[in-house]
């Protein structure tokens, strides 16, 4: 009987330490950038998932809230704070995690959950698999809760507790206000755009075979069948086509560019391969420049705006390429060059990619020959540095 209560207990300890650490990493990942959490969440609360469209405004807002919690219920399991409350709560966040990406991997919606950020790419299978195990993890740990102990006394836990709320808070306000601490996207410091453009048949790599599940009528016996692309192309004379079936699924694995759908248009002409060419270019992202802070009462330039006028104004001195990257449209870049007087060439790329490249509506590249060298927040323009 001791020899089972003691397995049990280690079982149950071992479960503790795993799924703490996990949603600690999970939350802690995300929010090192939780603006790019919020993008996926607008992915489900969008009307092609969901249809929840009245929560899109609050997005940041429920996004940061779910990852502070994360962290904090993974801190509460590990020091044995509040055990029935943090079980109980990590049960109810892992049933909501499971379904959704539940939902994403069966009606084929979501492409990635966003579990890990942009760090760890997971499919939707493979993210409600891990959400299955931690849910039966935390089944059981709720059944053998008497076996887990506080590991500090009540002071230490709610001092630690405390701790790891204001660390959250801070790490929040500083990547809000500046950019993610660690950078896991395809447009960081020291990437190659040009390469990294690149696909697998210009790298003379494997590259990713994708099928399709065809519904098809046997000619002799005129018997229904579903088989993939591949085959009934080797075997096509035997069937007739009747529909495709669902999406493209990956066949075998092979190479995929890091980045494939960076484009600089402009009167439907892409400028890509010229513009990374340039020796030295500097590159200003807006997301929408129509959310962009002109002036605080209508005869002083905002302070975004002074930043951004300065920092033109030295580029230009060291013969930097000048250029704005939007996904608005040409009546809004219009408006903003009328009122802002700045006037630079823009190019057109999709509102996705202007998200991904940089997280600030106003985000700047300096870069040469195609190598990013620096990037920055619209709070950090003063601190590019031009040579």
């Amino acid at each position: 009987m001791n020899s089972k209560i003691t397995f049990e207990k280690i079982i149950v300890n071992i479960s503790r330490l795993l799924v703490g650490f996990l949603f600690i990493f999970s939350g802690l990942i995300k929010l090192n950038d939780p603006l790019g959490f919020s993008f996926k969440l607008e992915e489900y609360f969008g009307s092609t998932v969901f249809n929840i469209e009245f929560l899109l405004p609050y997005t940041l807002l429920i996004a940061i809230f779910i990852v502070i919690l994360e962290v904090l219920l993974g801190v509460f399991l590990l020091i044995g704070f509040k055990k029935k409350f943090t079980l109980y709560s990590l049960l109810t966040i892992i049933i909501f995690f499971t379904f959704l990406t539940w939902y994403s991997a069966y009606f084929d919606v979501v492409k990635d959950c966003g579990c890990f950020g942009d760090a760890i790419k997971l499919t939707p299978w493979e993210s409600f698999t891990k959400d299955v195990i931690l849910l039966i993890l935390i089944l059981f740990l709720l059944k053998g809760i008497k076996h887990i102990k506080p590991f500090f006394k009540i002071t230490y836990q709610y001092l630690i507790s405390f701790v790891s709320l204001f660390l959250c808070f801070l790490l929040t306000y500083q990547v809000l206000n500046h950019l993610p601490v660690i950078d896991f996207r395809p447009y960081k410091i020291g990437t190659n755009i040009i390469e990294s453009r690149k696909g697998c048949a210009e790298l003379n790599l494997p590259c990713p075979e994708e099928v399709l599940l065809y519904s098809l009528k046997d000619k002799s016996t005129g018997e229904k069948i579903e088989i993939y692309s591949d085959e009934y192309l080797k075997n096509h004379n035997k069937y007739d086509f009747i529909k495709a079936i669902g999406e493209p699924v990956v066949k075998t694995e092979g190479y995929v560019s890091p980045i494939q759908n960076f484009s600089m248009d402009l009167e439907n002409k892409d400028y890509t391969e010229e513009l990374m060419q340039e020796e030295k270019l500097l590159l200003f992202v807006f997301h929408d420049i129509s959310k962009m802070k002109l002036s605080k009462d209508k005869k002083i330039d905002s302070h975004e705006l002074v930043a951004l006028k300065e920092t033109i104004k030295i580029a230009k001195k060291n013969k930097y390429k000048i250029v704005g990257l939007t996904s608005s449209g040409e009546e809004d870049i219009n408006h903003f060059e009328s009122e802002s007087k700045i006037k630079i060439d823009f190019y057109f790329c999709d509102v996705k990619t202007a998200k991904t490249i940089v997280r600030s509506n106003l985000g700047a590249l300096k870069i040469h020959n195609g190598i990013v060298i620096q990037k920055t927040h619209s709070n950090d323009l003063d601190k590019l540095i031009f040579n």
